[in-house]
């Protein structure tokens, strides 16, 4: 049975950047991985594409031949691949039962994702929303508002992710802790700062609106920051959980230390040989208040450690490499360091030369 995520969210709320670096990670662990982009309105794609919709169907092409605008263009391409729906179901066809299956969808995915589902799929929705929105309260509401449609439209498990958490320092403090946010606690506490940016006479709308949200009691969020590994691993250890999904590598594949497979034993002392690789079994790893000091309140904190460390392990393989060798020399080893650049707080890479 092929697994796979419907990668839904509003323009510009990282789906593809979530995809690349779900690629990469996967591509780290040795789990198998493919992207398809069934949005025609992505001509920027920045991960290896397995199937791509602008070789059946592009906006611009519908736009130019039917004088359509952006959202009735994109209207007719979803509309198009869904009776063309056997074009992709072949393709997919041929990346195996076993495949695990990435959709970087727009938000008008219904039908497909029903018809994905009817050719054997078993699909968990990945909701992007990016994380800024949650400093502002009319701005949060329409989130949760936004999130709660998705959740009743799509009727599959479901995960909520406050992307691009690494930045939301820079917009400025938060009126309530992170769990709050994340948890969807008590709204009622949101009255003062809508009260405060809206006029008084949308203030019944807003407690309706609030109310609405607690009634259903489903919404509730992720966070993601996809440059950080335990962000990633934490966050596909929760897709996990909702979809089933348990990865066994392939025969060829050596056992994992500390196993057991010894076919004489009972089954009482004889562990799953694979078990240790499945992240769907265990507690979920990291906690929402650990989150809020690393990104939060402690970010520089944080940043200098991790500097530390990655230091620290480049020594070491210097140090592994000068032994193995039997050289004086030491090789040049290219550690990246993380620091802070001029674009608005957000980290790139550098390299640092270690002689």
């Amino acid at each position: 049975m092929p697994f796979g995520e419907i990668v839904c969210g509003a323009p510009g709320s990282g789906k593809s950047t979530y995809c690349y670096g779900k690629h990469q990670l996967f591509t780290a662990l040795n789990r198998p991985i493919s992207i398809v982009n069934l949005d025609p309105a992505n001509d920027n794609i920045p991960y290896p594409c397995a199937i791509d919709i602008s070789s059946l169907i592009t906006l611009q092409d519908v736009m130019n031949t039917h004088g359509l605008g952006p959202n009735g263009g994109m209207l007719y391409c979803m509309e198009y691949l869904e009776a063309n729906f056997d074009w992709l179901e072949e393709r997919l066809k041929e990346l195996g039962k076993d495949a695990y299956v990435l959709f970087d969808l727009p938000d008008n995915v219904k039908g497909v994702v029903h018809k994905l589902i009817k050719v054997g799929f078993r699909l968990a929705a990945v909701h992007l929303c990016d994380a800024h929105y949650i400093t502002d309260a009319s701005k949060y509401v329409s989130v949760l508002l936004l999130s709660l449609r998705a959740m009743l439209h799509l009727e599959l498990p479901h995960i909520n992710v406050l992307s691009k958490i690494d930045l939301l320092k820079q917009y400025g403090d938060l009126d309530f802790n992170l769990d709050f946010y994340t948890e969807v606690q008590d709204l009622s506490y949101l009255e003062n700062s809508l009260s405060a940016s809206l006029p008084p006479k949308y203030a019944a709308l807003n407690m309706a609106m609030i109310s609405l949200v607690e009634d259903f009691s489903l919404v509730g969020f992720e966070t993601l920051a996809v440059e950080d590994k335990e962000s990633m691993l934490t966050l596909t250890h929760a897709i996990d959980r909702a979809t089933g999904y348990v990865f066994l590598p392939p025969k060829t594949e050596t056992q994992p230390p500390g196993t057991v497979d010894d076919p004489s034993l009972p089954t009482s002392q004889k562990p799953n040989t694979y078990a240790l690789l499945s992240t769907a079994a265990g507690p979920m790893k990291r906690d929402v208040h650990d989150i809020q000091e690393r990104w939060i309140d402690a970010r520089e904190q944080y940043d200098a450690w991790e500097r530390k460390e990655w230091r620290k392990e480049g020594e070491k393989m210097s140090k592994k490499e000068k032994e193995g060798d039997g050289n004086e020399k030491i090789s040049k080893i290219r550690i990246r360091e993380r620091k802070v650049g001029n674009n608005g707080g957000q980290p790139k890479d550098t390299d640092m030369d270690m002689s």
